[in-house]
């Protein structure tokens, strides 16, 4: 399980750290695509397996579904996860999230959030926000 949330730095070659608590999980290499809000997707190898099952299933007969595969699929790099523990972030992954000094690794269960340290913030502070409001929609879900 991927939990909790971790502030690291880009260095300039583009590799980021992975928190040790991550790394046992992913092992020494993992799937980074493009992911929602600006940010990216770090999986396992085995829940992307999963993951871009599940995308190559989508009906091809639908636009959303053409595009929302095309994102995840087309944009997904294999990375190394090295001896000191980091990651090569490809350059047009950093560009897709706003990538380039610090960042925030949020654990969300079966993957990994990489943010601009600054989009998090923001991100948070209007989640936060609207939690209440938030939670009332996720009704039938009995949380």
């Amino acid at each position: 399980m991927l939990i909790g949330e971790y502030q690291h730095s880009i260095d300039t070659k583009g590799r980021v750290a992975v928190p040790a608590k991550f790394r046992t999980e992913l092992g020494s290499s993992a799937i980074v695509t493009k992911g929602l809000d600006s940010c990216l997707f770090l999986y396992p190898k085995g829940e992307w397996e999963v993951m871009a099952n599940k995308l190559a299933n989508l009906p091809v007969s639908s636009s959303n579904a053409r595009s929302f595969a095309r994102l995840m699929l087309s944009g997904a790099m294999e990375v190394e996860i090295d001896k000191q523990g980091r990651a090569l972030l490809p350059s047009y992954l950093r560009e897709y999230a706003g990538l380039n000094g610090e960042t925030i690794m949020a654990g969300v269960y079966n993957r990994v959030e990489i943010w601009d340290k600054k989009a998090w913030k923001d991100y948070s502070k209007t989640a936060e926000a609207n939690s209440s409001a938030t939670a009332e929609t996720l009704t039938e879900w009995e949380i």
